[in-house]
Formats: structure tokens, sequence, C-alpha cells
């Protein structure tokens, strides 16, 4: 194993990237797996070892028979019903050994060793799967120490990475250490001209003034940057961006700015700053700060109900550090590095950019929302399979008040005509909160998804049909036991409530896929033995 690590911005990706194409060139490359923070499947160990797999196969088909028989033998290998650790060993450590026993393979590894290529592990964010594959890979090497396959890893220095790395089986290798300044002066230098051959203003300015920029500009520039490779990309983005109404500077006054200002922080804010007067800018730059995996212009458009061209208008200012796709309807908008995300989520570093967790509780409302609004593309896709995590990391967040924000969050919702009525979404979120780990708010749940249920099937919006058949409640397990004590008055609100619901609904038509959620709540007055104590107990139990 060889583990590659250096700071954010000092070129990892690049260099696992380019060492992936060179073992791929000469047939070496057995797998490749480049972790990415917020990106789905790609910041998280689900797929990791059925991923490594399925390259395994494409580079050495001998072991398909093995993968095969191991998957026959153990379905669960394919499902997560195993540790990470034997999913390794069964689907990619094991076939790669019979094929290297059974021959097939000798010619390759005349030419040397197999490698697996894995970039960004401190990106990844289970960071108990990552101690695990990193210890079982340990102990494999040191029970077969002659299997001609090599491990190279990249990523930032995180304490429970290098804990488990930092010993005398690993090979280190510190990308800190290595001047980057030649690399960067030679990327300046083909950057600005590039840029120039089609720039009136600079042609202009270079016809008047002589060389831009000059060599004393490019020798403090690059001593700026001190080695960052995403510092030197994202300076350059803002010295040649557009001028705007808003900054109508041109590159030549820009780029004694940057000279000034210290680290990408001030270069984020100072590239935000063009596009915060913009309508709808809060909300689109939360959205792509806090997704769980990137979308397209047109889905994210979807998702907060705002027409594509206001959002494209918000990100061409922003160019420096967001990746806009030049089709709305395909591409991705993706952050230019991970370090923008730390950004935005750090209040004592954004300030006034601050995304809070509290945004999660209205990502979850318009991811709700769309799922009624769009019968399918990329943000209902996205729809589904996100709003129980936005909802959970909202409500188990200790960063905000959950009762505040939902108060809050509900002013706010009643002028959103537009949208299905909030109150579907609170009843569905609130109430699967009730089966949530560590949530604080029981009894506020209780009450608050009861009362949200009868405003919701009090309310003549068609689309409310659609939600009580969907019975869209997320997170609520086949079997909960529980127990609640309450005053008589609490019950009686519960009850009274509950009766709104059963009348607006009875008077509708009979929708037998709500019966099941309808039941539940039910059983919470039906459960309870009304006494003279000042308490009443419940203890509640759904199959």
């Amino acid at each position: 194993m060889y583990w590659f690590h250096g700071f954010a911005g000092s070129g990892k990706s690049a260099i696992s990237l380019e060492i992936a194409k060179i073992y791929a060139g000469s047939g070496r490359l057995l797998a490749s797996y480049f972790f990415f923070r917020n990106a789905g499947d790609r910041s998280g160990m689900a797929r990791f070892a059925v991923t490594l797999a399925s390259q395994l196969m494409a580079a050495v088909p001998s072991t398909a028979s093995f993968i095969q028989a191991a998957v026959e033998a153990e379905p669960g290998l394919l499902t997560q019903g195993v540790s990470l650790a034997t999913q390794l060993e069964r689907l990619v450590y094991e076939p790669f050994r019979a094929a290297v026993k059974r021959g097939v393979i000798v010619k390759t590894l005349t030419k040397g060793p197999f490698v697996v290529v894995i970039d960004g592990l401190d990106e990844c964010e289970d960071k108990r799967g990552v101690t695990d594959f990193i210890d079982h890979m340990l102990d494999y090497f040191k029970r077969h120490p002659s299997i001609p396959l090599r491990f190279f890893i990249a990523s930032r220095v995180e304490e429970h990475i290098r804990t488990h790395l930092e010993n005398d089986s690993v090979c280190l290798g510190n990308l800190n250490s290595h001047s980057a300044h030649e690399d960067i002066e030679m990327f300046l230098e083909g950057s600005f001209q590039a840029v120039s051959v089609n720039n009136r203003v600079i042609q202009e300015y270079v016809r008047a003034q002589g060389e831009w920029p000059t060599k004393s500009d490019m020798k403090q520039l690059v001593r700026h940057i001190k080695g960052s490779f995403v510092l030197a990309s994202t300076v350059l983005k803002f010295i040649v961006q557009p001028a705007t109404e808003e900054d109508p500077s041109t590159p030549m006054e820009r780029l004694p700015l940057t000279l000034k200002i210290n680290g990408l922080d001030p270069l984020y804010a100072q590239t935000l700053i063009r596009s915060q007067h913009l309508p709808h800018f809060r909300h689109i730059i939360s959205t792509i700060a806090l997704l769980k995996q990137p979308l397209p212009i047109v889905a994210i458009s979807h998702l907060l109900c705002v027409e594509p061209f206001e959002i494209v208008h918000v990100l061409l200012n922003l160019q420096a550090i967001i990746h806009v796709p030049g089709i709305d309807e395909e591409g991705e908008v993706t952050l230019c590095h991970t370090s923008l995300r730390d950004f935005l989520t750090m209040e004592n570093r954004s300030g006034q950019f601050f995304v809070p967790p509290s945004f999660h509780l209205h990502l979850s409302y318009h991811i709700f929302a769309s799922v009624f609004e769009k019968s399918n593309g990329p943000a209902h896709d996205y729809g589904r399979g996100a709003l129980s995590s936005h909802w959970r990391s909202f409500a188990l967040s200790d960063a905000s008040d959950l009762v505040e924000e939902i108060e809050r969050f509900e002013t706010c919702q009643r002028l959103h005509v537009r949208r299905i009525p909030y109150h579907a979404f609170l009843c569905s979120v609130v109430f699967s909160s009730l089966f949530l780990k560590g949530l604080d708010n029981v009894l506020y749940a209780l009450t608050k998804s009861t009362n949200q249920l009868a405003l919701t099937v009090e309310s003549p919006d068609r689309r409310i049909r659609l939600w009580l058949e969907e019975a869209l409640y997320y997170g609520v397990p086949d079997i909960f036991v529980c127990t609640i004590q309450f005053t008589e008055q609490t019950y009686e609100t519960l009850k009274h409530d509950l009766q709104r619901a059963s009348t607006a609904i009875n008077a509708e038509v009979c929708f037998p896929n709500f019966i099941w959620p309808l039941a539940r709540k039910a059983e919470y007055t039906s459960a309870v033995s009304r006494n003279s104590s000042p308490q009443t107990s419940l203890n509640w139990t759904g199959n």
C-alpha cells in the first residue's frame, strides 16, 4: 500500500487520475474509486466493494466465475447484508487470488503487479467503513504477502485515516514536501495565453502597454498561491471572469487585488458577492451546497420552483468557483472544490453566506413538493431517495431548535401558494420524527403531526388526494413500541384533531392506502386509559 497525502487543493486527485490512466494503459489497473463528499454513492461505502468487483471482472475476465459463485452462495454480498470486510474478501480479494493461482494472467504480471487507485478517502462520510476497509486490507496483505496487488490511496491527513495507515506496512508519500511552483507557473502562463486569444480587452491592453501578466506579476502570483492548485485555478478564473454591472473591473485590475487576498475563503466571498443581489440567490447557493448529489440546472429548477434562466443568471457570475454545465437538461452543477462546501457550511468562515443546517428543512419541503409536481426526471428521482436524509440532517442537528425553526418555516411557507400545502409535508416528516433515535421533542412531534393531518385533509388542494394515496411517511419501522406521558388536555387536543381529519376524509372518499397511517395515529387515542390523573400514560405498538 502507498498512502499519498497532502493538503486540500494540492493536486492529489489529478495525480491519482494520471496514475490510473498509466496503469490502465499497461493493462494493470484492477480498479479505481474516487470518493467525493455529498455525491450520493461516491460519498459512502455502500457501493464500494461491488464497484471494485465490477471493475475487477472487466480487467480480469477470468474472475467472473469466482465472483458469480460467491454471490450465488451468499446473495447478501450485493445488498450489504454482510460486513464490508466480507464483501471485499469474497468479491475482490479471493476472486483475484484465484485467478492468479489459475495462471491466466501470468503474461500481464510479467510487467508488474495490478493496482487499485483510491482517491479522496477522506471524502468518504462513513468513517467507520473507512477504518474497517483499511484494517481488513492490512490484515489481508499480512495473510497473503506475496499477492501481486497494490493499493494507491490518496487523501488529506484525517485522524481516523492517519492512525490506521501510519505503520510499517504502508509506504508514505507527502505531497506537501514537493515544490509545485514550476508546475503552477507553467499552468498560469498557458492559461493566461489561452484566455488572451479571445479576450479583446487583454489584447488591446497588451498592444498599448506591453506584456501581461508581467514576469514580476507571475512571480508574485506563484509565490502567493503557495503550491495550491485549487487556489491557482480559482485565482485564474477570478481574474479573467467577464465583467458585470456590479463588478465592471478588468482582468488587469483584478490581478493586483488577488495578491491582497489570503487563501480561498476571501476569494469565495468576493466571487459570491457578484450574484448576491439577484433573486433566489440564497436558496440556489444553499441548495447546491447541501444536495446529497449534484443535479442538472433543470432539476434544481424543479426542486425550487424557480425558472431555469433565473438559476443560470445567478450561476454565470460564479463560474470561478462553481462548474456550470453548458446544457440545462444535461450535466450537473458542481462545486469546483469541496472546500467551497466547507466554507459555506461554517459560519465563522462564510459570515453572510453561511448555509445553516436549518436550510435542510426548507430543502426537504421543496423535495417533498417536487414529488407531486413532476412524475419523472432527476428532481423526482432525487426527492424519492433523499427526503428522509435531508429531514434527519435538520431534525437531529444540535445547531438548530426544531420547534422554533418549524414555526418560522410555517410563517414563510404561507406565501408559497403554488406548491402542495406545507401542512402535508409537516404531517409526513414530523410524524416520521417520532421514530428517530435521539429526538427530544417527541410530544411536540405527536401533537404537531396530528394537527397538520387535520389541516391537510381539510384543504381543497387536489394534490392532497395524491398525498393520501401515497401515504408518504418516511423512516417508519414495521414494529415500534414507545411510552409517552401527556396531560388530559393534550389527549383532548389529539382526539379533536383526529376527529377533524376523519370527518374530512369520510366527507370525500375512502382512500384504502391511507387507512394505514391514519390507523396508526388513531391507535394513540384508542390506547389511552382515561382517569382522574392529570397525566395520561400511553403504550403504543405499531405493526
